[in-house]
């Protein structure tokens, strides 16, 4: 037998059979209409209404035309025979058909099948409108309606009763959107016999060869073609062995399988689906559920189904990317809704969330596996890096960067591309592909770690090094201290075993306690600009609400803002937020403590650098301070340390006299180095109004000027010389 060259040739070929069966009802029409055919469809005579009271109900006037040309039923049963063995040829060959793979991929049977043909006729050849309008008696119905199709397939009406469930709302070729059924604008609220059926244009497309996506879904979706591996995911063999458990066992049995997968922007997750896809060979459809949100009801609930058609017709997996959108209760409808459409597919859809879900009232028929997938430890963020940038994980500068940058594979990425084009610019011209720079890379990674923290923060950029903070050297070696605590954390975590005996508080909490200007911002300062990390200050007033719960939902923001941005937070004053909790007299102190006992949650939890500074720290909860890796005292300056700063904060480019006495400055005035700095450039400012060279006149005025500031009391000649013109 020879099988169908395309799949083209056998929609083609069953079209052909349709055709023959539209014919032989054709000529049994016309058998009563000879009579009267110059005018036939135009009006009802009196001798046709007495013969339609004479029917019994239910089928056409040709339907009770005895059939007397056998020859045209054998040729008809020899044609269907013949198509049917040309088929099984075919698949039998390895030749894909569409058509019995949309039957199979839908459960149609041969009914439906054979009323989508009828529908499809049409679309291919005018000259079937003509037909259809003859056989429904008139020349204005030229789509097939639900009548004619049950007259043509049914032979008798308890069948054609009993085929009227093909077309209810519950049926595939409705469910699924093969056809469409619409009705007559002149008749408006008509019975189900009267409605027309049309077959969508994507299903046409599909049958005559094309692979391209319902016009509609264009903006939502995008069509993927696995190429990653499973076995080069990074990802816990755990992951791996449930990712293919569930696959295997959903291609086994059929039912509906959902795979969920947790984690971070760029944790891999739709990677990992495409994965799973290529090794159960399907194609992998991934759905913008944050564009599909944003639409009206009816259309949300039309998008859904026209997407769940297009993986059926492709025979592809459906991902659902931010599903956690999904989960606020005004959105619980639209969430019920895609998950009995995911139900009733029986197919393989991932959905992508950050958020940790469970489907406690949803998804009993279909099989469920929720698979967490974490950041990456050091080990896997230096091989990304070696992969990302075809380097030797042995390269040091990327060690520093794996051990600095908590990224996710996909940030990673997507840093690597944006270090290249970082050297690109530093040598346009060269002909060599230049290795990005340890800077250059640092910078990358900056720029992709998460920015959404700069609205709840203030960004700061570090300007100062070692050079330029004064402490006494026991302080300064604790500071060493904490910089080697960030540095060297994945060794002792990771590659030493401790993380394994921590179930929280990995993060690094530091604790600055000391008299305002004694350098606790300096200090925190120093620590970004030594480790390459952001600095961002946390500004308590868009933190602290006076509505409950509010505070808790602004930390749980700048916490998880800061875990995604690998950023150094830092809490200025956290006296005022992070103070001791107080004895229960009213509802606020009950709030007040629980927004306290959140926080130190939030800290447990917390695998970042935060900083919290004091001015006095027996104002600090003793929980906090327990849970300091690190508590650093900024003392008062004594006088040596004062003229350490008073020498040090002097730009090299400002012109001074010689006869400034800076030892004298930090023997008389025993201020703080946030002072000093204030006297410096006030000095500078009134230097550049007075003949451009900053003296002792220009000194000793603006420290006059910072004392009134402060509220301290000025004595008599503690200023001399400042009142008169700068000498």
């Amino acid at each position: 037998m020879q099988p169908f060259a395309t799949s083209c040739q056998q929609v083609l070929a069953e079209l052909e059979r349709i055709d023959l069966m539209i014919r032989l009802q054709v000529w049994r029409a016309r058998q009563l209409h000879q009579a009267d055919s110059e005018f036939h469809g135009l009006y009802i005579s009196e001798e046709e209404v007495d013969a339609l009271l004479a029917e019994p109900a239910g089928l056409p006037r040709w339907a009770a035309v005895p059939v007397s040309r056998p020859e045209m039923i054998a040729v008809f049963e020899r044609l269907a025979a013949t198509l049917a063995d040309r088929r099984e040829e075919s698949l039998r060959r390895g030749i894909v058909l569409r058509l019995p793979q949309l039957a199979g991929s839908f459960g149609l049977s041969s009914f439906e099948v054979d009323t989508l043909l009828i529908a499809l006729a049409p679309e291919i050849d005018p000259r079937y409108e003509k037909l259809f309008a003859y056989l429904q008696d008139d020349v204005t119905r030229k789509r097939p309606s639900v009548d004619l199709v049950l007259n043509l397939l049914c032979p008798n009406f308890e069948e054609k009763l009993a085929a009227r469930s093909r077309f209810g709302a519950g049926s595939p070729l409705v469910r699924h959107r093969l056809l469409h059924l619409f009705e007559d604008p002149s008749r408006l609220q008509s019975p189900l016999l009267a409605h027309y059926v049309k077959a969508e244009e994507r299903v046409v497309g599909f049958l005559f060869g094309s692979d391209e996506p319902d016009a509609r879904l264009l903006p939502y979706v995008r069509v993927v073609e696995p190429v990653a591996r499973l076995e080069d995911l990074l990802l816990p063999a755990a992951a791996k062995q449930g990712l293919l458990a569930l696959g295997r066992s959903w291609r086994a049995g059929g039912q509906a399988a959902v795979l969920y997968l947790q984690g971070p922007y760029g944790a891999g997750r739709e990677t990992a689906a495409e994965a799973l896809c290529r090794e159960l060979g399907l194609g992998l459809l991934v759905v913008d559920l944050e564009r599909l949100l944003a639409t009206e009801d009816d259309l949300f609930e039309t998008l859904v189904a026209l997407a769940s058609r297009e993986a059926l017709l492709r025979d592809a997996a459906l991902c659902w990317r931010r599903f956690d959108l999904l989960l606020a209760d005004d959105k619980a409808p639209r969430r019920i809704r895609l998950l009995k459409v995911l139900e009733e597919r029986r197919g393989l859809s991932f959905l992508t969330s950050e958020a940790v879900w469970e489907p406690a009232d949803a998804l009993r028929d279909a099989a469920f596996l929720r698979i967490e997938l974490p950041r990456p430890g050091h080990r896997e963020r230096l091989e990304l890096w070696s992969r990302a940038l075809e380097s030797a994980p042995a390269d040091p500068g990327l060690a520093a960067v794996a051990t600095r940058f908590r990224l996710t594979p996909g940030q990673i990425r997507d840093a690597a591309t944006t270090a290249r084009n970082l050297a690109r610019g530093r040598d346009p011209e060269g002909v060599a592909e230049p290795m990005p720079t340890p800077a250059e890379i640092q910078a990358a990674c900056r720029l992709h770690s998460n920015p959404r923290l700069s609205a709840l923060a203030q960004k700061i950029t570090p300007k100062y090094g070692w050079s330029d903070i004064v402490l006494p050297a026991d302080r300064l070696e604790v500071l060493r201290e904490i910089c080697n605590a960030v540095r060297y954390r994945s060794r002792v975590y990771e590659d030493w075993g401790f993380g394994g005996k921590l179930s929280l508080g990995k993060g690094l909490n530091v604790l600055f306690a000391g008299p305002p200007g004694t350098g606790k911002t300096m200090g925190a300062e120093v620590l970004a600009g030594e480790l390459g990390l952001d600095l961002y200050k946390i500004d308590l007033s868009t933190v602290v609400s006076k509505y409950i719960g509010e505070t808790e939902k602004n930390l749980a923001r700048i916490f998880a803002e800061g875990e995604t941005s690998n950023a150094l937070l830092f809490f200025d004053e956290a006296d005022a937020l992070f103070g001791k909790r107080s004895e229960v007299r009213d509802s606020h102190d009950r709030y007040a403590n629980l927004e306290i006992s959140y926080l130190l949650q939030r800290m447990d939890e917390y695998e970042g650098v935060v900083i919290l500074a004091t001015n006095l720290r027996k104002n600090m909860d003793e929980a906090f301070v327990r849970r300091m890796h690190f508590t650093l005292e900024f003392p008062f300056p004594t006088e040596s340390d004062r003229q350490r700063i008073w020498t040090g904060l002097w730009p090299a480019a400002t012109p001074r006299r010689e006869e400034i006495d800076l030892a004298l400055l930090a023997h008389r005035y025993e201020i703080a180095g946030g002072n000093i700095r204030n006297i410096i450039l006030a000095a500078a400012f009134l230097a550049a109004s007075d003949g451009g060279t900053v003296t002792m006149g220009h000194l000793l005025r603006a420290t006059q000027r910072e004392y009134q500031k402060m509220g301290k009391v000025v004595r008599d000649g503690e200023f001399a010389g400042s009142a008169g013109p700068a000498s």
